[in-house]
């Protein structure tokens, strides 16, 4: 087995649209995009012994995704969700007991994770008992100069204090949007706050964390580290659907900084690949000759 550099950790699903069916979960999403961007990346995830199984990871092998460590459920079903867009948001209802819930530390899966030069974890993945431990052994198995990234992406109600807590404590970045700033505020008991006082809050309560990042839809993005202040404002686009921008934006960051971009540079690129993303159908939309296009300007 070939250890990829890159690990997504947690959720492989279907996100299932008014208009149709496509390849999500996040950290897949996020692996989809590392490995357009030029990095090698795998899913670390579990999915159903069923046609929905088999559908998801002939598409992530026909993009160039390792299916090393896509465990394989004959019990549980590969997950869905139902995505629908209000007026006042988007709502997801996630399928009970998908087999993403039952994620099983199997030893060439901690092995790869020793090996891994980046890992994005986030919160939804956690909502089982079963998965959440596994992803803690994961994170306890990661070399001291893996850049680990916590993509915290709430989706009520399947997230808890505590889970968020021990999370933070293992990341290096911590990438979340303008509206979780708002929901940690009120549940960590800070009051409200801006997203510049959040970010700084963060670094100084997790001393093992390097940057934060706050993404902010059209209002564009806002990367913080111990020495450096970026705020980029938003890129006017068309948005088709915003699912899978933020994590295209995350994997660009995990990339670059991979890379040794500075940070203003790495958050601007990031900030240009997250806009593309809106701009078309689907959290996996095929974009290699694009994204090469648009590293060409930055470089």
């Amino acid at each position: 087995m070939s250890l990829p550099a890159f690990l997504g950790l947690g959720e492989l699903l279907w996100d299932c649209f008014p208009n149709g069916r496509f390849p999500g979960g996040a950290p897949a999403n996020v692996a989809f995009h590392v490995e357009q961007l030029g990095l090698s990346a795998a899913t670390v995830t579990r999915v159903g012994r069923d046609p929905f199984g088999d559908e998801i990871c002939e598409f992530l092998q026909s993009q160039g995704l390792s299916l090393d460590l896509v465990q394989r459920d004959a019990i549980h079903g590969t997950g869905t969700v139902t995505v629908e867009p209000t007026a006042t948001g988007t709502t997801y209802t996630f399928l009970a007991d998908s087999a993403w819930d039952f994620l099983a530390p199997q030893p060439e899966l901690i092995a790869a994770m020793h090996a891994a030069r980046a890992v994005c974890f986030g919160t939804l993945a956690q909502r089982s008992a079963v998965s959440r431990e596994t992803i803690h052994d994961c994170l306890a198995s990661v070399s001291g100069d893996c850049l680990v990234v916590y993509d915290i992406n709430l989706r009520p109600p399947f997230f808890e204090r505590a889970w968020i807590e021990r999370s933070l404590h293992h990341a290096k970045i911590v990438k979340l949007n303008d509206d979780e700033v708002r929901t940690l505020s009120q549940m960590f008991g800070t009051g409200p706050s801006s997203d510049l006082d959040y970010a700084r809050d963060l670094l100084a309560t997790h001393p093992q964390l390097e940057l934060v990042c706050i993404t902010r839809g059209a209002n564009g993005c806002l990367a913080v580290s111990r020495t450096e202040v970026v705020d980029l404002p938003g890129i006017a686009v068309q948005v088709v659907d915003t699912v899978g921008a933020g994590d295209s934006f995350t994997a660009a960051l995990i990339q670059t900084r991979l890379a040794g971009w500075p940070l203003a540079k790495s958050a601007a690129f990031a900030n240009r690949v997250g806009s593309l993303v809106a701009s078309r159908p689907g959290a996996m939309p095929i974009l290699r000759e694009e994204l090469a296009t648009l590293r060409c300007e930055f470089e």
